[in-house]
């Protein structure tokens, strides 16, 4: 199992990212997929899901409406797109695979500062 996470980096407060989490050695289209987040010194908190085929997306309130979780099933791809971020979105963001078992890459570092 491997990911290939792309896209963090520092952004200025109101600015964008897209992060990119391409996945391999499992079937893709058949695990839900999370994204989570880790501030430093705190636990890791889910910030967006999508199921296989139905469910989600959905998102806690600290984000909804600035952030969106989408999928590419030919890609094995998932995506999080982060809108109006705010220097609270700072952490290392993780994509994560769950079904018959649970996978998680290594995550990427985001960081909202001016």
């Amino acid at each position: 199992v491997k990911f290939v996470e792309s896209g963090g980096g520092l952004v200025q407060p109101g600015g964008s990212l897209r992060l990119s989490c391409e996945a391999s050695g499992f079937p893709f289209s058949s695990y839900t997929l999370t994204w989570y987040r880790q501030r430093s010194g705190e636990d890791r908190e889910w910030v967006a899901w999508i199921g296989a085929t139905d469910g989600g997306p959905d998102y806690p309130d600290s984000v909804k409406g600035r952030f969106a979780i989408s999928r590419d099933n030919d890609k094995n791809t998932v995506y999080l797109q982060m809108n109006n971020l705010k220097p609270e979105d700072t952490a290392v963001y993780y994509c994560q695979a769950a079904g018959l078992k649970t996978y998680r890459g290594q995550g990427i570092q985001v960081t909202v500062s001016s």
